[in-house]
C-alpha cells in the first residue's frame, strides 16, 4: 500500500528564480547601483522629494511584484524588473528612517540585520530550507522577497555607515565590499562552506558594493566621484541590465529545472 503524501500548504510551481551564475551577480550589482542612483535622481534631480519618491516607487513596485507572484515560472524581464524596483524601495526605506526620522545609521543597520535574521528564522521554521533553488510555492516566494527587501535595506544602511560615518569614501568602500565578497566566494568554492549561508552573505554585501559604485560614478569630483551625474549613471547601468536580461531571456541559460512535487511537500 502506498503511503499518501502529506498535504501541501502551497501550490506547487516551477522555479520562480534564476540559476545563480555569473550573470546573476552581474545583474544584481548593476541593479543595486541603479537602486542608489535612481533614488537620488528622483529625489534630488527631479525634485520629487523623499516622501513623494517613496510613494511613487512603492506603488510601481507593488504592481510589478503582483505580476511576479501571478507568474507560473521564472520570467527574466519580470523577475529582474522586480529586483531593480525592490532595490530602490530598500534604499528609500533606509533613507526615510535616517533623513526624515533622524534614526542613526548604526541603529538602522542593527534593526535590519535583526529583521533579516527573523525572516530567515520564520522561513526555515515554515519550510525547513532557505535554498533559492526551491522557490516553488507562493509562501516560499513571499519569504524570498521579504528577505530580499531586508537585504537591500540592510546593505544601504551598512554601506552608508561605512562610506560616510567611517570616512572610507566611495571607491575604498567598493574595494572593501568587493574583497569581502571575494572572501565569501572563496570560503564556499575552496573551503566548501555552506552554499545557502554564503549566498545570502554575498547577496547582502553586493548592495553596499553597488551603492558605492553608483555614488562613485555619479557624485561630483570634489566629493570623490567621477561626476557623471545620477541621470547618465542610471541610464548606463539600466541599458546594461536590459542587454544582459534580454540575452538571458533568449538563451534561457539561467533557468532552473522544475522541482519534484514530492520534494516540495516534504519541505
Amino acid at each position: 500500500m502506498t503511503t499518501p503524501l502529506a498535504p501541501s500548504t502551497g501550490r506547487a510551481l516551477l522555479n520562480k528564480v534564476p540559476e545563480v551564475t555569473i550573470w546573476f551577480w552581474v545583474i544584481k550589482i548593476l541593479a543595486t547601483t541603479v537602486g542608489e542612483t535612481a533614488a537620488d535622481y528622483l529625489n534630488d534631480t527631479l525634485g520629487f522629494g523623499l516622501t513623494n519618491t517613496t510613494l511613487v516607487i512603492g506603488a510601481v513596485f507593488l504592481v510589478v511584484l503582483g505580476f511576479q507572484f501571478r507568474a507560473r515560472r521564472y520570467i527574466a524581464p519580470l523577475y529582474w524588473a522586480t529586483v531593480v524596483l525592490i532595490s530602490v524601495v530598500g534604499t528609500l526605506i533606509t533613507d526615510n528612517l535616517t533623513d526624515n526620522l533622524g534614526v542613526p545609521l548604526e541603529a538602522t543597520t542593527a534593526v535590519f540585520a535583526v529583521a533579516l535574521g527573523l525572516t530567515f528564522a520564520g522561513w526555515y521554521a515554515s519550510e525547513r530550507t532557505l535554498s533559492i533553488h526551491s522557490i516553488v510555492t507562493r509562501r516560499r516566494e513571499a519569504f524570498y522577497w521579504l528577505a530580499i527587501l531586508f537585504t537591500f535595506a540592510l546593505g544601504t544602511a551598512a554601506g552608508d555607515l561605512t562610506a560616510e560615518r567611517l570616512g572610507a569614501g566611495y571607491w575604498l568602500s567598493a574595494l572593501l565590499f568587493a574583497a569581502l565578497i571575494g572572501a565569501v566566494a572563496a570560503s564556499h568554492l575552496v573551503f566548501k562552506a555552506n552554499a545557502v549561508l554564503t549566498f545570502w552573505i554575498a547577496y547582502v554585501l553586493t548592495r553596499p558594493l553597488g551603492a558605492s559604485l553608483g555614488d562613485g560614478f555619479s557624485q561630483d569630483k570634489v566629493d570623490g566621484g567621477l561626476g557623471l551625474g545620477t541621470t547618465l549613471t542610471s541610464v548606463l547601468f539600466l541599458v546594461t541590465i536590459v542587454a544582459v536580461v534580454t540575452y538571458l531571456a533568449v538563451s534561457k541559460r539561467d533557468q532552473l529545472p522544475p522541482v519534484e512535487t514530492d520534494a516540495v511537500r516534504q519541505g
